[in-house]
């Protein structure tokens, strides 16, 4: 099974998951685009049982677009988010799964995104392509 490893900038915190992952989307919520710095934010997500956290980290609690609680952990030294965990109050195929930056990657090239979602918050200028991704 594949190893992939994820950090921060300064590499305090760090994450290894095992094996692929079960989800890889592209958002365009206000949330992420604020979080990423970007346009948008391309996360993948694995079962907790998958993946093992090494380091020391900050957390931030957000209620998203959705109404799901979201718990963001970023280092406490250089402040970058590693990872975050969603409370799928409203949406329960997110319980269980910790979500990853893909930019937090080693090499972040591994995956490619199935799903564009908040998709209503899409820059206009923006298109995100593909044959098999779905766009909600």
């Amino acid at each position: 099974m594949t190893d992939r490893t994820a950090s921060c900038r300064c590499g305090q915190l760090r994450v290894t998951v095992t094996g692929e992952p079960v989800r890889v989307s592209v958002c365009h919520c206000l949330n992420c685009k604020k979080r990423s710095g970007s346009a948008f934010a391309v996360q993948a997500r694995w079962p907790s049982a998958q993946v093992q956290i090494d380091g020391a980290s900050n957390t931030f609690v957000k209620v998203a677009d959705s109404g799901n609680r979201a718990t963001f952990h970023f280092c406490p030294d250089c402040g970058s988010d590693v990872y975050y965990e969603i409370d799928g109050k409203f949406d329960h195929k997110f319980n269980d799964l910790i979500a990853i930056p893909l930019g937090t990657f080693d090499n972040p090239s591994f995956a490619t995104p199935a799903y564009s979602v908040w998709e209503s918050r899409k820059h206009d200028w923006l298109e995100i392509v593909g044959p098999a991704i779905e766009h909600d």
